[in-house]
C-alpha cells in the first residue's frame, strides 16, 4: 500500500531554493539535520526534497509538481498578495477536466502545478 510522496527535485543553490520556499511560498525547512547539498521542506501535508545540481540548466528543467490544495482561491490570491511570480500560462483557472488551477515556476524552472479538485 502507498501512504506518501516526496518528490525530489534539482536545485542549483540551496540558499536560493530556502529562500523561495521557506520565506515566499511559506513552507518550513524539515528534519534536524542540515544535510550538504540536500533540502528537504514541507507545507501542512507535504513534503519536497531538493538535491544539488549546480550546473542544471533552467531552460532545460521539466521537474514539475502537482499539488492538491484546499480553498485554492484563498491560497493563491494568499501567492499574489506575498508577491509571488504565477507562470504567464498558468494563471488561476478552471480547467475543463474539473480542476481550479495555476502554477508558478520556481528559481530552477521547477513547475509546481496547485489545483482544487471542483467535484
Amino acid at each position: 500500500m502507498l501512504t506518501e510522496i516526496s518528490p525530489k527535485l534539482p536545485m542549483r543553490s540551496k540558499a536560493k531554493t530556502k529562500d523561495y520556499y521557506l520565506d515566499k511560498l511559506g513552507f518550513h525547512e524539515f528534519g534536524s539535520t542540515d544535510f550538504e547539498g540536500y533540502l528537504m521542506v514541507s507545507k501542512d501535508k507535504i513534503q519536497l526534497h531538493f538535491f544539488e545540481f549546480k550546473t542544471l540548466d533552467p531552460v532545460q528543467n521539466y521537474g514539475q509538481v502537482y499539488i492538491r490544495v484546499d480553498n485554492i482561491d484563498s491560497f493563491f490570491q494568499d501567492l499574489v498578495n506575498r508577491g509571488i511570480s504565477i507562470h504567464p500560462n498558468g494563471h488561476l483557472q478552471t480547467k475543463p477536466w474539473g480542476q481550479r488551477e495555476f502554477s508558478v515556476l520556481d528559481p530552477d524552472s521547477n513547475l509546481l502545478t496547485f489545483g482544487q479538485s471542483l467535484g
